[in-house]
C-alpha cells in the first residue's frame, strides 16, 4: 500500500509509522488522518507486529494543522459556497468518519501498544496526536505546545488535560506556554527525555522489551488502564474540544488572524501571536530545537 503524507515500515515485531512531509515539519494536511488510521490498522492487522512506533521525518514530529493557503485544504467539510458551515463543520468534527480526532485515537484504540518518538516541534494538534500514545519518549530540546491556546482553536484530543491533571492543565491551557522535552517529561506530560542523539536508540529498546512479551497480556494491560480513563468521561472531552476548536477558528478575531496569515504569511502572523511571549518561533534559538537534529525516514535506531 502506498501513502502520500507518511511511510510504513516493519523491522520483525515492530511497525514504524514515520510523518513524510519534512518540508512542512510534517503539519497535517488531508489525506493524513486517513493514512494514519489505515496504517495503524496494518499493523493490527499484521500477525508480526507487537508493537508500533509513531515518529515525524526531518526536523520535527509535526508542527500542528498545516493552515497555509487559508487553511482551504480543509474546505470540503467545513464551507459551504466558500463560507464556514457550523453545522458541516462540527459533523465533520466529531464523526468517527471524518473527523480528525477519531483518526488520531486510532493509536489508543489499537490493542497493540504505540510509543511516540518525539523531537523537534511537537504543537498543536501534533501534540494531540502524539499524546494519543501510550508511551511518549522525547529529546531533550523538543518544543510541546499549543499554541492555538492564544488564537484560533482549543484542545482536540483531551489528552493534555488527562496527562496532566488540573493544577498544570489549565496553566499550560490558558498560556499555551511550551515545554521542551525535559520539562514535559518533569511535569508527567511525557514519559521520559532523553538527549536527541539517544532517541532513536531509546525507543528501539523500549519496543524490543515490550514486544518480549505476549501480545494478549499487553492488550490486557493497555485496555484496562484505556477503559479508566473511557470512565471518566474522555470520550464527552473529544466531543465538546473539536466543537470549541470550530468556534475558535471563527471568531472575528480568527478570522482576521487566517487573513493575515494569507496575505502576509504564516511565519508573519505568528510571530505577531507568539511575539509578546518570546516563545515558539520567536524564541531565542537556544529555546528552540535544535534544526540539525533531523529523522531520516529509513532510520531503524536498531
Amino acid at each position: 500500500m502506498s501513502y502520500q503524507t507518511l511511510l510504513y515500515d516493519r523491522d520483525e515485531a515492530i511497525a514504524t509509522i514515520t510523518l513524510n512531509r519534512p518540508d512542512r515539519l510534517n503539519t497535517i494536511v488531508p489525506p493524513m488522518p486517513d493514512e494514519l488510521e489505515a496504517a495503524v490498522h496494518r499493523a493490527i492487522e499484521e500477525e508480526q507486529v507487537k508493537v508500533i512506533v509513531l515518529r515525524g521525518a526531518g526536523r520535527a514530529f509535526c508542527a500542528g494543522f498545516d493552515f497555509g493557503g487559508g487553511f482551504h485544504h480543509w474546505d470540503a467539510n467545513i464551507t459551504t459556497d466558500g463560507a464556514w458551515d457550523p453545522g458541516k463543520d462540527f459533523i465533520a468534527a466529531t464523526s468517527q468518519a471524518l473527523g480528525a480526532v477519531p483518526k488520531f485515537m486510532s493509536l489508543w484504540r489499537s490493542p497493540k501498544p504505540v510509543i511516540a518518538q518525539v523531537h523537534g516541534w511537537c504543537v498543536g494538534g501534533g501534540s494531540d496526536l502524539a499524546l494519543c500514545a501510550d508511551v511518549v519518549i522525547a529529546s531533550e530540546d523538543a518544543r510541546i505546545g499549543t499554541p492555538y491556546s492564544r488564537m484560533w482553536g482549543c484542545y482536540l484530543s483531551g489528552m493534555w488535560l488527562y496527562r496532566l491533571g488540573l493544577t498544570r492543565a489549565k496553566e499550560f491551557a490558558l498560556s499555551g506556554r511550551p515545554l521542551s522535552g525535559g520539562e514535559a517529561a518533569e511535569a508527567g506530560l511525557i514519559n521520559t527525555a532523553v538527549p536527541f542523539a539517544r532517541l532513536e536508540a531509546e525507543v528501539h529498546e523500549r519496543a524490543a522489551q515490550l514486544a518480549a512479551i505476549p501480545l494478549s497480556q499487553l492488550a490486557a494491560m493497555k485496555l484496562i488502564v484505556n477503559q479508566a480513563y473511557e470512565n471518566m468521561g474522555l470520550a464527552s472531552t473529544q466531543l465538546l474540544g473539536p466543537v470549541l476548536d470550530g468556534l475558535m477558528r471563527n471568531t472575528p478575531q480568527a478570522r482576521e488572524f487566517i487573513e493575515l496569515a494569507e496575505s502576509e504569511g504564516v511565519s508573519s502572523v505568528v510571530a505577531r501571536r507568539d511575539g509578546p511571549f518570546g516563545d515558539y518561533s520567536q524564541a531565542p534559538a537556544a529555546e528552540q530545537p535544535d534544526p540539525a537534529n533531523t529523522i531520516a525516514p529509513d532510520s531503524t535506531g536498531a
